[in-house]
């Protein structure tokens, strides 16, 4: 999509130096960032890789590396530090060239088409639509949505799925609360069911049954109340979807997979596969076969599948549809279905690979308001909910916030944080940034365009290189976050590099200067850093605002 960046031009300069130095050996030429300016752009350990297999000291083959390399124009200095690390300083010419590449991408800067169009799914969220979306759900469905947009930046084609489970006992506790409350606006003596549903929304999910059934005033008809029940949820849920930003490609019915036969065909199959056996009344699915630490019961005695079953299912369909690829986003609660899942697929014999699907498991959320847990919500009665959080913050700091942690830890969601005006506050942090800057480019009142022919070798302060630096590392990051399903990579490059080196140059330098080419040189630089700040925020569905 674009020519090679200046840290991979780099590492063809090394590797084709170590090809010089020592013909025949092959090295990972790996570039990283010194932690001080004083030791250049870049360092590699590659003479240390290579020391013992070519029979030479650290230095003395980093040395010679050196005296392959020559003297090309991306770089301007060399040395040979420590016990035998190369450090290489770049040009003016080389460290700037990011500026342009970034006026020329424009929105697109951080693209790749590394996917080359091939489909991938993300299925994610995917709640039992017995209740609204609590921050648990949130949490998931900002990182699902995230993963997509990452993959869509890296050039694959992705379908986001929702995996609706309206099937099972939930379900029919779901439809017996309503059932309940309905009758309990009669004024009958009716008691909630044992494992039933007590938040506010049963008792207007009731009230609009009885609104839209006259003819089962008392709720008689369990099954149209189920349906019903259902349908008002799975709307409220894809609502409160909306109002985060998330919207999906297709939606999948657990209970199609009966209706359709799917569930009767994947165990016909696993019967055929020769995986199967019976014991005491069930039916098992040798899953120890394939690395499982247990085998595991497909039908229980009483002729109900266990849940894996249409799990196993719902895989085949996903690979059936074509999906070579597929992420699903779960809950670390799931960590014990993914052996299960995977297992019940390889018992089917049809070719599908071992590792299929992929798993992203995260961590739930805690909400916080002055130091002190909430754990109750108006409308769900006994959470907090998406929607809670979203009227109360605001879209754009609970997507930022649910995506800021590793998906391995807990989050601790500040409402109070959230919701300030300061630099404590992340996304406040970046938001202004980005504001910061429009503000500055008002100011001068020109035409962006015009900056992309600036005389960048004018760009002297150590601020200006540490930030075009950072502003270069802006693909290689987003190519990274995609493959390790990492959105907060995202979210601590735009706080705590691009923000972090802005406010840093911003205070330490003027931008609307006298000198006229200084000043569009530095204006390209600050052009540059506000659109890798909104492509960084684009792909977190975060705005980008020009006025705070």
């Amino acid at each position: 999509m674009s020519s090679p960046d200046t840290k991979t031009r780099l590492a063809t300069l090394l590797q084709d130096a170590v090809n010089r130095a020592f013909p025949g050996q092959e090295a990972a030429i790996e570039l990283v960032r010194p932690k001080s300016a004083e030791h250049g752009d870049f360092a590699t350990n590659v003479a240390l890789q290579l020391a013992r297999r070519v029979g030479r000291k650290p230095r003395d083959a980093a040395q010679a590396i050196v005296e392959a390399l020559g003297s090309p124009s991306e770089i301007s200095k060399v040395e040979i530090a420590g016990p035998g690390f190369i450090n290489l300083t770049l040009s003016t010419a080389s460290r700037f060239a990011i500026v342009p590449r970034i006026h020329r991408e424009g929105a697109a800067f951080g693209r790749s088409d590394a996917g080359g169009g091939r489909r991938i799914m993300v299925e994610f969220v995917s709640a039992n639509p017995t209740g609204p979306l609590h921050v648990g759900h949130g949490r998931q469905a900002a990182l699902g949505d995230v993963v997509s947009s990452l993959f869509e930046w890296q050039g694959w084609k992705v379908t986001r799925e929702f995996y609706y489970n309206d099937a099972g006992n939930q379900i029919a506790n779901l439809a017996l609360s309503v059932q309940a409350r309905i009758r309990q606006a009669r004024g009958e003596a009716v008691e909630m069911p044992k494992d039933g549903y007590h938040g506010e929304y049963i008792r207007d999910i009731a009230r609009e049954y009885v609104e839209a059934n006259p003819d089962d005033a008392s709720g008689s008809d369990l099954d149209r109340v189920r349906r019903h029940a259902v349908a008002y949820l799975r709307n409220e849920q894809d609502i409160d979807l909306r109002a985060f930003g998330v919207n999906f490609d297709s939606y999948f019915l657990e209970s199609s997979l009966y209706t359709d036969g799917k569930v009767d065909e994947a165990v016909r199959l696993l019967k055929d596969g020769g995986h199967t056996y019976e014991s005491e009344g069930a039916l098992w699915l040798r899953t120890t076969d394939f690395g499982d630490d247990k085998d595991r019961v497909m039908r229980k005695s009483d002729g109900t599948y266990t849940y894996f079953v249409p799990d196993v299912a719902y895989h085949l369909d996903k690979y059936r549809r074509g999906f070579a690829h597929v992420v699903n986003v779960q809950g670390s609660d799931h960590h014990s279905t993914v052996s299960r899942v995977r297992a019940g697929l390889q018992a089917l014999n049809l070719g599908i690979p071992a590792g299929y699907p992929d798993y992203a498991l995260h961590k739930m959320v805690k909400v916080v308001r002055g130091g002190e847990e909430v754990k109750m919500s108006k409308r769900a009665g006994d959470y907090v909910t998406v929607r809670d959080l979203v009227d109360e913050v605001g879209r754009d700091a609970v997507r930022y916030f649910f995506l800021m942690r590793t998906m391995e830890t807990e989050l601790v969601f500040d409402i109070e944080l959230a919701k300030s005006q300061s630099d404590e506050n992340p996304v406040y942090y970046v938001q202004y940034a980005h504001a910061r800057l429009c503000a500055v480019l008002r100011e001068w009142g020109g035409d962006e365009k015009t900056l992309a022919g600036a005389d960048l070798s004018l760009l002297a302060s150590p601020h200006e290189a540490a930030l075009a630096g950072t502003l270069a590392e802006f693909p290689a990051l987003l190519a990274r976050a995609a493959a390790e399903h990492a959105p907060h990579l995202v979210t601590y490059f735009l706080h705590d590099d691009v923000a972090a080196r802005l406010h840093t140059y911003y205070n330490a330098e003027r931008f609307l200067v006298d000198d006229e080419k200084l000043k569009r040189a530095r204006l390209a630089l600050v052009s540059a850093t506000r659109q890798v700040l909104a492509n960084g925020l684009a792909v977190l569905g975060v705005s980008a605002p020009e006025r705070m």
